[in-house]
C-alpha cells in the first residue's frame, strides 16, 4: 500500500493531516463488479463461491469442473456447459471470436471426458457491426465446427444500440456424450498423481496482448487456439486411467494448478523448468513484465493420471495434441488444501498462488 502525506508537517496546535492512501491491488470485497472480476483470479474465485455457488447450489455444480456430469434414470452420461467470449480484437494471429467460441466450448466438454457433438451458439451484436465482418467470424465458427466434428444446432441473436456492446459477444454452449465409465473430475485427483502438459504456455495471451497494443516482435507470436478432442479421446481409447483434465484458459497454467489443489483438497508441487515457453512469449512478457505462468491459452490442458501411466500418456500427447512438446510438470502430494509451489531453475520454491487482479483483460 502506497501512502502520501500532507506537504505542509503538522504542529501541535492543528491535527495532522489525513493520509491520502491508494491500493494499487484490487479489493476482494469491493460493491461493484470491476474488469478484474473476469480476469480468473482471485476476484473471480470470490464472485463465484459468495455470489454464484450459494444461489445455485446442486451436486453437479459443485464438482467445480469445466462442465456438468449430467446421469439419466434408464442410463447414460452427457457433459454439459457453456462459455461467453467477450475477446478485444475480434481477431488475432492464429484465430478469431468465431473459432475462440466454438474450441472453447469444444474442448471444456473434452476435459470433463465427453466426446462433443452439438453446440448451440448465441450472438449479441451491436448497431453498426459491419454484415462482412460477421460473415467472416460465421465462416470461422462453421471451418472450427467441421474440424471438431460438431454441429451448430441452434442458437439467438440479440442487437444492442451502438456503443453499448463492444461489437459482438458471442455465447455458446455444448453437449457432448461420456463414452468412459471414468468419473474425470477433481474429485477423482489422488496424491502420488502425476500431472503432464500438453505443450508450451502463453501464446494466446500474448498474441491477443501484441494485436490490441499493435506491439511487433521478430517472430510472430500466434494464438494456440486449438480443439482438443483427438488428444483427449485418445488417452481414454489406450485405456488409461484419466483422474482428471483442464484445459488452461483464464489465469492460465498457476491458477488451473491451483484450482486442482483447492477442488481435490491436496497440494501440488511442479518445476518451473519442465514448463515449455517458446522464445518470443518468454520475450515478450519479459518484456511487459508479465508472467507466462499466469497468461491464457486456449489449445493447452493438464492432464492428471496415475505416474505409472505418464510415460505413455506423455507419447500419446506427443502425437495427438497442438503445439507441444508435453512434459511431466509435477505431482499431487499430501499436503495443506490448495497449496501449490513451484520449484525455479536454481532449486528452490515458491509458494503459487491466485493473481489479485488481472494480467490482461479481455482475453477470451
Amino acid at each position: 500500500m502506497h501512502r502520501t502525506s500532507a506537504t505542509q508537517p503538522s504542529t501541535p496546535a492543528t491535527d495532522p493531516a489525513p493520509l491520502a492512501v491508494s491500493c494499487p491491488v484490487p479489493l476482494t470485497h469491493t460493491l461493484e463488479i470491476t474488469s478484474a472480476h473476469g480476469g480468473g483470479g482471485r476476484l473471480t474465485h470470490h464472485l463465484i463461491q459468495q455470489i454464484f455457488r450459494p444461489a445455485f447450489a446442486n451436486p453437479e455444480l459443485e464438482a467445480q469442473h469445466d462442465g456438468a456430469l449430467l446421469e439419466f434414470p434408464g442410463g447414460g452420461r452427457l457433459a454439459f456447459t457453456t462459455d461467453a467470449h467477450v475477446v478485444s480484437p475480434l481477431f488475432f494471429p492464429g484465430g478469431d471470436i468465431g473459432t475462440l467460441a466454438v474450441n472453447g466450448t469444444v474442448n471444456d466438454l473434452s476435459m470433463c471426458g465427453a466426446r462433443p457433438l452439438w453446440l448451440s451458439a448465441s450472438f449479441i451484436l451491436e448497431e453498426g457491426f459491419p454484415i462482412t465482418t460477421l460473415e467472416k467470424i460465421v465462416q470461422s465458427m462453421k471451418t472450427a465446427a467441421e474440424t471438431a466434428h460438431v454441429t451448430i444446432v441452434t442458437g439467438d441473436t440479440k442487437v444492442v444500440e451502438r456503443g453499448k456492446g463492444d461489437g459482438l459477444y458471442i455465447t455458446t454452449s455444448g453437449v457432448g456424450v461420456l463414452e468412459t465409465p471414468l468419473t474425470i473430475a477433481p474429485s477423482s485427483i489422488r496424491a502420488g498423481d502425476a500431472i503432464l502438459l500438453s505443450g508450451d504456455v502463453g501464446r494466446h495471451g500474448m498474441a491477443i496482448m501484441a494485436t490490441r497494443a499493435s506491439l511487433s516482435f521478430e517472430s510472430e507470436i500466434e494464438s494456440d487456439c486449438a480443439p482438443l478432442v483427438e488428444p483427449v479421446q485418445a488417452l481414454l481409447s489406450a485405456g488409461l486411467d484419466v483422474h482428471c483434465l483442464r484445459d488452461l484458459t483464464r489465469g492460465g497454467l498457476a491458477t488451473t494448478l491451483v484450482e486442482l489443489a483447492e477442488s481435490s483438497n491436496l497440494s501440488i508441487t511442479f518445476d518451473e523448468s519442465n514448463v515449455p515457453v517458446i522464445d518470443p512469449v518468454g520475450g515478450a512478457c519479459e518484456i511487459l513484465g508479465l508472467d507466462p505462468l499466469y497468461v491464457a491459452n486456449e489449445g493447452r490442458f493438464v492432464c492428471v493420471l496415475p505416474a505409472s501411466q505418464a510415460g505413455q500418456a506423455i507419447e500419446i500427447i506427443a502425437r495427438t495434441a497442438p503445439g507441444g512438446p508435453p512434459s511431466v510438470i509435477g505431482s499431487v502430494v499430501n499436503g495443506p488444501a490448495g497449496l501449490v509451489t513451484q520449484r525455479n531453475v536454481l532449486g528452490t520454491e515458491r509458494i503459487v498462488d491466485r493473481l489479485s487482479g488481472e494480467q490482461l483483460p479481455r482475453i477470451c
